[in-house]
């Protein structure tokens, strides 16, 4: 056994140790598996003992804010999200789509699935997208006659779909940070990765649950959010406008007229101000503590994540399983990624991404010579697959948890066919991302 070998079985194991024994959170667990695991790493590579302790303190600063930018950007979007639940705009708008589209219950699934899957596009976070938008739609699918189990799993689908979605992929961050590539032209991939399947999975799932939609049954359970709408009007979705505007401005029409571009963070704060102005009353000095409470498990992850990648180089554990991926035949590479991603990503998606994800975007993108974003957009939708898996299973869990079933074992069998449906599209466009990306870039 090669001790880059140990090092590894050491990281992971304290990681393992720290979620499943000591009940420790993921970031927490990342963290010692980290320090532990440098300690070990460097220690019986000669390094003298201070000089350790020096260099393991200063990679864990290093590490911890390697996605500073990311984390910003979350905390931001989630503060966002509170403002637009409290101020009633997601109610108002849940009460618009329905009004509009009972008459057409595909379309209605469709606008539905997109508003569950809207945080997590700005957080990068499953458990954002199920908690805000999810908790709220929740009681809109179970109106429109879907049983628990299945408004549970279009929501659980929802928020690892949205997660991946443009404009912040987290998965593909961390991704991105571990082979220094910049994260840049993700947007078109990503958008033709997830999109596809979104409309599928909520078609398949929740429609043959509406086709006899009685519209004048469902007003009485919808008066208040009603009230929400006609009380304030248009001007409860101006937040909503201020946010794609700056969006689209600062993304796409700034850079041409030498305007410097403000940044997400800042972005989601002027949507977040405005949203103080068009409905409810809200409290900032309790609706940001809240949200950023909300946020700070992700926060948290981010940064063990950041702490354990600089470690794993720091010790040669990263060049290792680089090296050791390679070794594998060639006709298993697709069937690991494809198993072990979601499996290690039980833990943490943000972790699969960092330990395996990094190897396999080094394999498809640099040695068999894929697009390297698009191979990076695939594998990051398989993490995504994680966030379903026992025993976290963030999307799932809290996914049960808003829609009242007791068993979230009930919602992974539902989505047991469409998991298995995105593997297969996600690995179908890993093996082909030159042919994919000529289609997205031409």
């Amino acid at each position: 056994m090669t001790p880059y070998m140990i090092t590894f079985f050491v990281m992971v194991g304290v990681f393992m140790i720290g979620c499943f024994a000591l009940k420790w959170p993921v970031g927490v667990s990342m963290m010692a598996a980290a320090v532990i695991g440098g300690l070990e790493g460097m220690l019986a590579h000669g390094t003298s003992f201070s000089q350790t302790i020096t260099d393991v303190v200063r990679m864990m600063v290093e590490g911890e804010f390697g996605y500073i930018d990311t984390i910003l950007t979350i905390a931001c979007a989630m503060i966002f999200m509170k403002v637009i639940e409290d101020s009633g705009a997601l109610d108002a708008l849940s009460s618009l789509l329905i009004e509009k589209f009972h008459k057409l219950p595909a379309v209605l699934l469709i606008l539905i699935m997109f508003i569950i899957m809207f945080p997590g596009m700005i957080t990068g976070s499953s458990t954002a997208a199920v908690l805000s938008a999810g908790s709220i739609m929740a009681p809109v699918l179970l109106l429109l006659g879907l049983d628990n189990v299945t408004a549970g799993s279009v929501i659980a689908m929802g928020g690892i779909l949205g997660m991946i979605a443009p404009p912040v992929n987290t998965a593909a961050l961390v991704i991105c940070a571990g082979i220094d590539v910049p994260y840049v032209g993700f947007t078109g991939p990503l958008l033709l990765l997830t999109m596809p399947l979104a409309i599928l999975f909520v078609l398949m799932l929740g429609l043959p649950k509406i086709k006899n939609l009685d519209y004048e049954k469902l007003k009485p359970a919808l008066e208040k959010q009603d009230a929400t709408r006609k009380e304030y009007g248009f001007k409860i979705y101006v937040p909503f406008l201020v946010l794609v505007v700056l969006m689209i401005f600062f993304k796409v029409i700034a850079a041409k007229i030498g305007v410097t571009d403000l940044g997400m963070p800042v972005i989601f704060l002027i949507s977040a101000a405005v949203g103080l102005f068009t409905g409810r009353k809200i409290n900032p000095l309790k609706a940001v503590p809240a949200a950023i409470r909300t946020a700070t498990p992700v926060m948290a992850i981010l940064m063990g994540v950041g702490m354990f990648i600089e470690l794993m180089t720091a010790t040669g554990v990263r060049g290792f399983i680089v090296v050791t991926c390679l070794q594998m035949p060639q006709a298993l590479w697709l069937l690991a990624c494809c198993i072990s991603i979601p499996l290690f990503g039980a833990v943490s998606s943000f972790g699969a991404c960092s330990v395996l994800g990094v190897p396999f975007a080094y394999i498809y993108g640099t040695y068999l010579g894929g697009n390297v974003v698009v191979c990076l957009a695939a594998i990051s939708l398989i993490a995504a697959v994680g966030d379903m898996m026992p025993p976290t299973a963030l999307a799932g869990l809290f996914a049960a948890q808003v829609t009242g079933v007791k068993k979230y074992t009930k919602i992974l069998v539902k989505c047991i066919i469409p998991i298995i449906i995105l593997l297969v599209w996600a690995g179908f466009v890993l093996v082909s991302s030159k042919k994919f990306a000529w289609s997205v870039f031409g």
